[in-house]
């Protein structure tokens, strides 16, 4: 049993155990303390000093860098506190481009609200006169060094998570955050996955925004257009609009989009149930012959991106199945027209709601140009609800348009860590005996926190036992792919999800950064509904069954070959 020690915050005992530093313990008395830079998921910097209190004895001291003892006199919100605190924020602004009307930050920057709850009307400093240039090279992200107040939070997500690209250049007033030698985000070993703009206080890392290319198809009459909306949307979405995280709403996100003008909206739950499909049969087929295992999901962009960049010579182990975006955008034109009035290949225009920035990057892939038109994120999409007057909170509740609307609890559970995986063998092990698993719950590869980075399970199949390893974060993903490199690796089937959680915490979701329980709870809403929905196997969907009746004929087949995989090659040599 951990040892309760107790402190004083503002005068009120307060009792703490294993947290980290001061401001977590702080938190705990009702207090929010202002930081910047702190993030409970990444390692603590201490670099922006908004985080000070003053303590007896010590003097000030930042709280995020402090660790507790029993005793101390904390006070949170002294003079001195306040003053270096307002200080602070006057230096910050001296630095910033505080063209904040136009921020894509605003209303949502953390700079912009401790200035106003800190009542910051004058800047005594002088401000900065010349402006960088703003980096729009890549499909995903925007980074705009003007609006950098040097909090590091970026860099540490790119080096903690991922295949780190950003870090700090040039000392004393020079100092900036930049991708290697200054050059674009398009230049260097970027994923996508947009991680960084998740994590930045300010506006200096946003996602780049197609909302207004999307209100000119849309409203454009010479268009179908079409909508698709990926299984961690529904869990998160609402959080913009006030409701719990992990809420389910997606019943009012199909009613928002026919509101905004969207022709068909239909849900990529049902092509994640074809991906299973699709994947598990690739899955059986390599098991049986015992060639190019183990086999690693493609559903992720960030990392397919990363594997052609940094291991091309793995592409071999790389499912060929698309991910599901990139399975109903061709699905979608290839069939709506037999059953859509007016729609033909020509007009129809696919729109996708993604938790993922990457997935913009996805839809640029020599491979899959012109299948998907437009990628929003899951905070693009609540942009585009508000700025078209809808009031979510009073929406009826709708469903999808079928026959690409039907879905199963293992297309669902694809939004989180270690979902696909689950869905997969569920359905690979129908395939195998003909027999459906007596208990679809594969709870140990379930789980979202910081220590659910790296999970297995082993699955007895009739008397062969297969292996799963599903890991979040490229830095979990590089430990493994380096196992399979030199021979050690002991498990048939490898899944990636770059994000760390998966695409609950995707860089275009809402900000969740600051409190870690939200992406366990985006998670548990997804296993809720996988729960709740009478059919939990890919492979038992209906629409599933019916369209592989009616076009595709059966997993694998040609036609299938053609509208629902892909091929790889190597991005190394041009970076």
């Amino acid at each position: 049993m951990t040892d309760i020690k107790t402190l004083f915050v503002d005068g009120k005992e307060v009792e703490f155990t294993d947290e980290p530093n001061l401001l977590e313990v702080i938190k705990k008395a009702g207090i929010t303390i202002p930081t910047f830079c702190y993030r409970p998921d990444l390692t603590t910097f201490g670099a922006c000093r908004m985080c000070v209190v003053e303590i007896d004895g010590r003097g000030i001291q930042s709280s995020c860098t402090m660790p507790p003892e029993a005793g101390l006199k904390i006070h949170t919100n002294t003079q001195r506190v306040r003053r270096i605190r307002k200080t602070v924020l006057e230096l910050l602004l001296a630095n910033h481009d505080r063209n904040c009307l136009t921020c894509d930050k605003s209303g949502n920057c953390e700079l912009q609200k401790y200035s106003e709850e800190y009542g910051i009307t004058k800047i005594r400093y002088k401000n900065k006169e010349e402006l960088l240039p703003v980096d729009e090279s890549s499909p995903s992200i925007v980074r705009d060094s003007n609006k950098c107040i040097l909090c590091g939070a970026c860099v540490r997500a790119c080096a903690e998570y991922q295949h780190s690209v950003l870090g700090f250049a040039n000392r004393g007033s020079k100092t900036l955050v930049q991708p290697m030698k200054g050059k674009p985000l398009a230049d260097v070993e970027c994923v996508n996955c947009g991680q960084c703009a998740a994590v930045c206080p300010t506006g200096a890392l946003t996602i780049k925004s197609d909302i207004e290319r999307v209100y000119d198809v849309v409203l454009n009459p010479e268009y179908k257009t079409v909508l698709q909306i990926a299984p961690s949307v529904r869990v998160a979405l609402g959080e913009v609009f006030g409701l719990d995280a992990g809420e389910n709403s997606i019943k009012k996100i199909y009613a928002a989009a026919r509101k905004i003008g969207f022709d068909l909206v239909f849900d990529t739950n049902f092509s994640a149930d074809l991906t299973i499909m699709e994947e598990a049969n690739e899955f059986v087929e390599r098991l049986t012959k015992g060639e190019n295992l183990p086999i690693f999901t493609s559903c992720c962009p960030a990392w397919v991106k990363y594997l052609e960049m940094t291991h091309p010579d793995m592409l071999n182990h790389l499912s060929s199945a698309k991910s599901p975006q990139g399975m109903l955008s061709p699905v979608i034109k290839e069939f709506a027209p037999k059953y859509y009035e007016g729609f033909t290949k020509e007009n129809i225009k696919v729109i996708s709601i993604m938790p993922c920035t990457a997935k913009k990057y996805e839809i640029t892939r020599e491979q899959l140009k012109g299948e998907t038109d437009f990628v929003l994120t899951t905070s693009e999409f609540a942009k585009m609800i508000k700025s078209s007057g809808i009031d979510f909170s009073v929406l009826k509740e709708e469903e999808a348009n079928s026959p690409f609307g039907g879905y199963t609890g293992g297309g669902t559970i694809f939004g989180a860590s270690g979902g696909v995986a689950e869905a997969a063998v569920r359905t690979a092990y129908n395939m195998v005996t003909g027999e459906d698993l007596k208990d679809v719950n594969i709870t140990p590869l379930r789980g979202v926190d910081a220590s659910s980075r790296s999970k297995e399970a082993v699955i007895d199949i009739k008397g062969t036992k297969v292996k799963i390893r599903v890991v979040s974060t490229l830095i979990e993903a590089e430990k493994a792919v380096r196992e399979v490199k030199e021979g050690k690796a002991d498990f048939q089937m490898l899944e990636v999800m770059a994000c760390p959680g998966g695409c609950i915490n995707g860089g275009g979701q809402p900000i969740s950064c600051y409190d870690s329980k939200i992406k366990e709870e985006r998670a548990q809403g997804l296993y809720k509904e996988d729960e709740e929905l009478p059919i939990r196997l890919c492979h038992k969907n209906p629409d599933i069954i019916r369209i592989y009746k009616d076009h595709l004929e059966k997993p694998g087949s040609h036609l299938a070959h053609k509208l629902l995989h892909t091929t790889y090659s190597s991005k190394k040599k041009s970076l």
